[in-house]
């Protein structure tokens, strides 16, 4: 029956407040959820699914019940909560981020994920009256560090929840929906492939800009490519030189190719590629870059292009809306954060977005793109997770991004997630996806990511000590372990195995073929394949242990310097000559204070002493020394160079290793048993051992499938049993004859309020009493060991100013080092160790350092994710002030709170 013939509706009476029609699956959706189905949307970026949670939303109004709407992040809830109000009223709708709490008895509360699951496990009495829960971008639940929390609350729901899920487009769509049946009920499963507003595929090829298919072809079931853009790719690489087979570079190697006059192929410069997009009226377009200081760099190299894009009268209205946002920003950390040049480029229309920005400047970029005041925006992929920044056009400038182990080629669905972003709805006919060429980038690739529709979704659910700890409170233990047979990632292990056998007879027939192949007529080739193989192991283990020796050699040197004196830095970024000018007694970590002959100053780390530091002799310091001031640092670094020191010409090498190798006496026993062995003389030796390694891994590969095939049936209940008997032996949970019998005592109570990642370790802090007699500023900066994870691999530890710290810093440590045995012991997934990388910055913040001095100690993190790190600290602090079982430790946490919540992490707190 259509819309007209049923008026009586109430998707009808909502489609009525909606400013266009509903598309086809909007009423699908719509209709299933007001039928009393649960329903699981999956559509492109962009194309209206937040309908169907409105719907969710009016469906409960028009009842007298109560409507949840959940969002992955703080941002969007936000954003949503703005939205809703301004379609009902403040009355009416309410929010909960854990930062802020809005109405939150309101029949409409717009929450993050993680607040609806802590409110399900405590048993709040929000929740009499929930009809309907909307949960937005639920693929998150494949997220690996908060994809839980979905499956966690999907679980728990009451039966009688009607439960909205909308996802970005998936490829197994169906299995998920198959799982939701079985877990929720009657569940309508919509896809709908067709994205509202056309988007077209281009490559930039030098100054032209070219469709990627023949006859603006979407690509959609078709990789047939524009033959246009095929000869003008092979005109350019003829020119520069280019010989068959460049498209096969490694991704190291992309974008530095050069042709065979020695000349580097130059792509278009940023500001060309803004102006030629500005003049096909193709703004306002956010360009990709993946690189936080690839972003910054781009807004200068516009700037200093002298690309502008705004007129004057656009340039005052921004001007009023910076103001807005970083008016209560003390002026000093403004100058820290080179507010000046940010201004001036938001006012030529030209922005960067990512996460190492402040907040408020992040806000404001957000609000001038969707104003159309900025038109040229230089992005990471983190704004294609949610943020509503649609844009004219997208700009990939590479195809390769860092994933966080190493550089890699984009997915398709990472590709149709950022170019998702292409085409506002009801402004643009169309949205524009262009990718930058260069040698090493083929079409054809390009029109494989353009046209795969092949994204699945993964569970990375898995049980932790705070949910085993929630389930015990709620249920018996064998309910607890029926609740997570029931999940979405043992869901898909059941059904991996089937396959996961196939392989495993696959790679049995190999291996009866490999094994002819290995065979050896003059003895056992296995035996001597592992011989060899504990060769390499054994000089491996030496050169490791070498290694420490010489950092050791180089800790105790760096521990004996004293003030003044001069000393060598042989490698590094600091290279050369410099005067010490606060030592370090710290032996694990030592970080003396130098100002060098360039006039750097800071604190110099044992990876640049990959050999003991050599003194060459001593300047005399005044008794104050103050190392910000530049005058100060020229002076030393002046006095450093007419005095004549210069570094000697001395590199490490590597004759420990090579000392160690041939002094070790069981190493040259193992190469005299090599050489003894009967096939070592065999003149096929090196092809059997070619056939060995292949016939090694193949046979490691099957047993491990097989492991897992053994372990998959109720993989999960078997975890949680092992955390469950760790929590036992640790006082978490009750002795019992029988485990179904297990119940949580009162240090479980403490630890079921504690939702981290670390929460194990702060419960058993807390219990033993290790944070008390700390103050505010010392156990903010304890508790920021437990929350911060650097970025960049070798940053090490910053100075630990008070000895209550350095005391509490080393029993956290040591409690987490008992966790880690258990958890081996148990075969539990291992904790992250603390990382005492933000201890410093957090004490000079919460003691009202300025600004500057809290960056520089945090190893010159941005200040976006200073801000971000601050906030994780405020929240874990806050729910240690609420679990704590010691009062003084909940008011000095409370106190730590305020003492951190000041200046740029207060600004914006509601992000």
């Amino acid at each position: 029956m259509s819309e007209a013939q049923s008026p009586q509706t109430e998707r009808a009476a909502f489609a009525a407040m909606l400013p266009f029609p509903m598309d086809p699956f909007q009423v699908r959706a719509c209709d299933a959820l007001e039928g009393g189905h649960g329903v699981l949307v999956c559509a492109p970026t962009g194309a209206g699914k937040t309908v169907v949670g409105e719907f969710a939303v009016h469906l409960a109004l028009s009842s007298g019940r109560k409507c949840f709407y959940t969002t992955p992040i703080k941002a969007l809830s936000n954003q949503k909560y703005n939205d809703l109000v301004a379609r009902y009223d403040r009355d009416t709708v309410g929010l909960l981020t854990g930062d802020q709490s809005i109405n939150s008895e309101a029949p409409v509360v717009v929450m993050t994920t993680e607040v609806l699951r802590n409110m399900l496990y405590a048993g709040s009495d929000t929740l009499r009256g929930l009809s309907h829960v909307v949960m937005d971008e639920v693929h998150f639940l494949a997220d690996r560090f908060r994809g839980a929390v979905w499956e966690e609350v999907i679980l728990h729901l009451a039966d009688d929840v009607a439960l909205v899920s909308l996802s970005a487009t998936v490829s197994n769509a169906e299995e998920f929906g198959a799982w939701m049946e079985t877990v929720r009920g009657d569940t309508t499963v919509i896809v709908d492939e067709t994205r509202p507003v056309p988007l077209w595929q281009h490559m930039l090829v030098g100054p032209r800009l070219l469709d990627l298919f023949p006859s603006r072809s979407t690509g959609k079931g078709s990789r047939a490519l524009n033959p246009d853009l095929l000869a003008h790719v092979r005109k350019r690489l003829a020119a520069a030189g280019a010989e068959r087979g460049h498209y096969r570079q490694s991704n190291r190697d992309r974008g530095r190719f050069r042709g065979g006059n020695g000349a580097r192929y130059r792509p278009p410069g940023r500001a060309e590629i803004i102006a030629r997009l500005d003049g096909e009226g193709l703004l306002p377009a956010i360009t990709f870059v993946f690189s936080r200081a690839g972003c910054d760099a781009a807004v200068g190299q516009c700037v200093r292009a002298g690309l502008a894009l705004t007129t004057e009268a656009e340039a005052k209205e921004i001007r009023a809306i910076i103001t807005k946002h970083t008016g209560e920003l003390p002026p000093a950390d403004l100058q820290v954060l080179g507010f000046s040049g940010w201004c001036t480029a938001l006012e030529r229309g030209i922005a960067a977005h990512h996460a190492g920005m402040l907040p408020a400047f992040r806000h404001t970029v957000e609000e001038l793109f969707v104003k159309g005041l900025v038109r040229a925006v230089f992005a990471t992929e983190t704004l294609a997770l949610g943020i509503n920044m649609p844009a004219r056009t997208v700009v990939l400038e590479s195809l390769v991004k860092f994933n966080g182990d190493t550089h890699a080629d984009l997915t398709p669905g990472e590709y149709t997630q950022l170019t998702g972003r292409a085409g506002r709805r009801g402004i643009d006919i169309e949205g524009h996806a262009v990718v930058l060429w260069q040698p090493g980038v083929d079409p054809e690739m390009v029109a494989g990511l353009a046209s795969t529709r092949t994204f699945p979704l993964r569970s990375s659910f898995a049980p932790g000590y705070n949910m085993a700890i929630n389930l015990l409170r709620q249920r018996p233990a064998e309910d607890a372990r029926a609740l997570l047979e029931r999940s979405f990632a043992q869901f898909q292990t059941d059904r991996s195995v089937v396959g996961a056998a196939r392989t495993v007879e696959r790679n049995e027939r190999e291996l009866e073929r490999l094994e002819g192949r290995v065979d050896c007529h003059l003895g056992d080739f296995a035996e001597y394949a592992r011989l060899r193989r504990g060769i390499s192991q054994r000089e491996k283990d030496l050169e490791r242990s070498a290694t420490a020796e010489r950092r050791d050699a180089a800790a105790s040197s760096l521990v004996k310097l004293r003030r003044g004196d001069v000393i060598v830095i042989p490698s590094g970024r600091r290279a050369g000559v410099a005067a010490v000018v606060e030592p370090d007694r710290e032996f694990d970590d030592p970080r003396p204070l130098v100002i060098t002959d360039s006039a750097w100053a800071g604190r110099v780390t044992l990876r640049d002493f990959p050999i003991p530091v050599q003194t060459l002799g001593a300047v005399r310091l005044p008794r104050h020394i103050d190392f910000r001031s530049a005058q100060v640092r020229r002076d030393l670094a002046s006095t450093l160079r007419n005095l004549g020191y210069t570094p000697p010409h001395r590199a490490p090498g590597r004759k420990g290793q090579k000392a160690a190798a041939a002094n070790d006496k069981e190493l040259a026993r193992m190469r005299r048993t090599l050489k003894a062995h009967p096939c070592h003389t065999c003149e096929e030796r090196e092809e059997h051992a070619r056939w060995f390694e292949r016939y090694d891994r193949l046979k490691a590969d099957t047993d491990r499938l097989r492991r897992q095939m053994n372990l998959a049936s109720s993989s999960l209940a078997r975890t949680f049993d092992r955390i469950v008997t760790l929590l036992t032996e640790r006082g978490y949970v009750s002795e019992a004859s029988d485990t179904a019998d297990s119940t949580v005592t009162e240090e479980g109570e403490w630890l079921s309020r504690i939702y981290s990642e670390s929460d194990l370790l702060v419960a058993e802090a807390l219990r033993r009493g290790i944070w008390k007699g700390l103050g505010p500023a010392e156990l903010a900066a304890t508790v920021s060991a437990v929350v911060f994870e650097t970025r960049r691999e070798g940053v090490t530890a910053g100075h630990v100013p008070t000895a209550p710290l350095r005391r509490s810093l080393a029993d956290t440590m040591r409690i987490w080092e008992e966790i880690h045995s258990d958890e081996l012991r148990h075969k539990l997934p291992t904790m992250r160790e603390p990382d005492a990388g933000f201890v410093h910055a957090a004490y000079l913040w919460a003691t009202e350092a300025p600004l500057v001095e809290a960056l520089l100690a945090a190893n010159e993190i941005s200040a976006g994710d200073f801000v971000r790190w601050c906030r994780q600290l405020i929240d874990l602090l806050d729910q240690i002030r609420i679990a704590a079982p010691d009062r003084e430790v909940r008011s000095t946490a409370g106190k730590a709170i305020a003492a951190v919540r000041r200046g740029v992490v207060a600004v914006d707190a509601d992000e």
